[in-house]
């Protein structure tokens, strides 16, 4: 941080927040809020003379709470930059002045008790996101006996007794008696690999972690024992395994099994443990001195306020969503905007600064580009067809159409360089006044009558999106997997893409069964344009009941691009539905259609013409 702050071309905004983000790809404007720090930063000499009479002594959150400072401190050692915060939530008063000892002891004068916070705007091609994360409470896992015991504390608190810049200047001891403890376990998954209570994913980094705090307790303290509880230890990177089996040369003791009871003895203070060893299959009870609960990671408590401002896809464990997993793995899928470290997933140093470096280069790529190329995907609007209504706007997971006005006669607006081309916008315009290029309504009717022409009794017509359940398809051909060839594929670029009436005109043109497949909600590469293909095909379902078509007709699934097997089972689930279609519902169905169409064309023309007038 202290290199981030010397560097010349970096300007570095401590203390702050972003507020709003607004624009796209080569012209995002972001509002920081600079907060009033209380001190003058180019002022302050970082003297300390401040701290020693201010009355105010709160829990240190960088020392984990074991230790204390004033309301006036600095954040951590060698923050950047180098003057002191007056915290003035838990300083007595300024208005009026019920203390002042900090002011009256400040040589320079450099504390403002009338500082308020700033608003700064700042104009930036591309955006990266670092936002880091936040560690698993282990307080609801009331049988560990966190925050019950004294002696029980959770890995970072473990790393900041050790550290020699930490409370007790390095010197490991019990919270309790302040003595070096004789024996330590350390239980892991602590808040990971849960269904009932934590996360269910595997937060990466606590296995190694542990064993590194087992050498680091062997290095300093050779006579303390160490004892690990694990359900599986995963060692998988450079010189991981290696480490782990120094670590049981030393002494460490591994036991397969996560105790369900921790209870403390009241007068040693020591710390029983119950545990079903589950490679000798019986149940043990450990006394130790001390417990560490190795808690795992989750996305940060304030994630969602940045989500909503830059629109990013989220997985279901919280994590952002990237691009594309294997070839744009620091790619968001707004563009312009990339991704470092844990905000993608749970990981270590070493694959941190690996992604930071990837999404710096990838941003660097853009800025010293000049211009921006675009995917001939986008939208266009017919301004003579476009009715004010705004729809477009508000389907768009991009907020790349600006909403008209119609009193002031202002069309929407599509902003070509955030448009993703995901088509959710031409699907819902009610008057068809947005086309997208190479996925036009002509084009996508073109090959459903290509695919319906001969024997259309004997296909099914399937939209597949683009990213997943096409490319699920490819899965399932690579993998040798049989399905019927019944099945016929529309690619589009997203699920969203698929109009109503690109269903109906399916159905009108003799097809059996029609499928609209697309990612699952938590993996959609266009943030949220698959809940706009769930209401439109749940839109479809009532409509198709009371016209008397059999909505089971038209089936939706969600199908990733892993997911080859499920695509194959999916499709000769659907062949079997098909042969119980009957030529004669088909004919009725078609004759059902073509009646609606004719009223459709007619309501159509008379709105068109209205527009058009007007």
């Amino acid at each position: 941080m202290m290199d981030v702050g010397r560097h010349p071309r970096i300007k570095l905004f401590a203390y702050s927040e972003v507020e709003h983000i607004s624009g796209f790809i080569g012209n995002f404007n972001v509002k920081i809020r600079k907060k009033a720090r209380y001190v003058i930063e180019d002022e302050c000499t970082a003297c300390g003379d401040c701290t020693k009479d201010c009355p105010v002594v709160v829990p240190d959150e960088y020392q984990q709470g074991f230790s204390s400072r004033k309301a006036i401190y600095i954040p951590f050692p060698q923050a950047v930059p180098s003057a002191y915060i007056l915290n003035m939530e838990e300083c007595l008063g300024n208005n009026p002045i019920a203390c002042g000892k900090c002011l009256e002891a400040c040589e320079k004068k450099c504390i403002d008790y009338d500082m308020k916070d700033e608003i700064i705007e700042v104009e930036v091609g591309t955006i990266i996101v670092a936002t880091g994360l936040d560690v698993y409470d282990p307080t609801e896992l009331d049988e560990f006996g966190y925050r019950s015991y004294e002696n029980v504390i959770t890995s970072m608190e473990f790393e900041r007794l050790i550290c020699a810049g930490g409370p007790t200047a390095g010197h490991f001891v019990r919270p309790t008696d302040r003595k070096v403890p004789r024996t330590v376990a350390f239980i892991q998954c602590v808040g990971s690999r849960s269904g009932k209570r934590g996360n269910r994913y595997c937060s990466n980094i606590c296995c190694m972690n542990t064993i590194k705090d087992t050498l680091l307790l062997y290095d300093h303290y050779p006579e303390t024992k160490c004892k690990v509880f694990y359900i599986d230890i995963r060692a998988f990177g450079k010189g991981f395994e290696q480490m782990f089996m120094r670590s049981k040369e030393v002494g460490v003791e591994y036991i397969r099994g996560i105790p369900g009871e921790v209870v403390e003895d009241p007068v040693t203070r020591n710390l029983i443990l119950t545990v079903e060893n589950t490679t000798t299959g019986r149940v043990e009870q450990h006394e130790v001195e001390m417990v560490v609960l190795s808690v795992g990671m989750e996305q940060r408590s304030d994630f969602d306020r940045l989500q909503k401002m830059l629109t990013l896809s989220t997985t279901g464990d919280g994590f952002v969503l990237e691009s594309h997993p294997k070839l744009k793995p620091v790619d968001s899928p707004t563009r312009g905007v990339f991704y470092a470290g844990c905000v993608e997933s749970p990981k270590g140093i070493t694959e941190s600064v690996v992604q930071s470096s990837a999404a710096a280069a990838r941003a660097s790529i853009i800025l010293n580009a000049g211009r921006v190329k675009i995917e001939a995907l986008t939208a266009r609007l017919d301004t003579s067809l476009c009715n004010y209504c705004g729809m477009c706007a508000r389907v768009c997971p991009y907020h790349a159409i600006t909403p008209p006005d119609r009193k002031l006669g202002i069309y929407p607006e599509i902003i070509e360089a955030a448009c993703a081309g995901c088509g959710t916008c031409a699907a819902e315009c009610p008057n068809d006044a947005i086309t997208m290029r190479h996925f036009t309504d002509a084009q996508i009717m073109a090959q459903i009558d290509a695919i319906l022409e001969e024997k259309p009794l004997e296909k099914i017509v399937a939209f597949a999106c683009n990213w997943c359940s096409y490319a699920g398809g490819d899965n399932a051909g690579t993998s040798r997997l049989q399905y019927p060839p019944s099945i016929r594929l529309i690619r589009t670029m997203c699920s969203g893409r698929v109009d109503e009436k690109f269903v109906l005109y399916a159905f009108q043109k003799g097809a059996p069964l029609v499928l609209v497949s697309g990612c699952h909600f938590a993996d959609c590469h266009y943030i949220n344009a698959v809940t706009w293909t769930q209401r439109r095909v749940e839109r479809l379902w009532n409509k198709l009941e009371r016209l008397g078509i059999r909505p089971e007709r038209l089936q939706l699934e969600w199908i990733s691009a892993a997911e080859g097997q499920k695509f194959a089972k999916v499709m000769r689930e659907l062949e079997e539905l098909r042969k119980k279609v009957t030529p004669e519902e088909v004919q009725q169905t078609r004759e059902i259609l073509r009646r609606e169409a004719e009223k459709e064309r007619a309501r159509k023309a008379k709105r068109v013409e209205a527009l058009r007038s007007a």
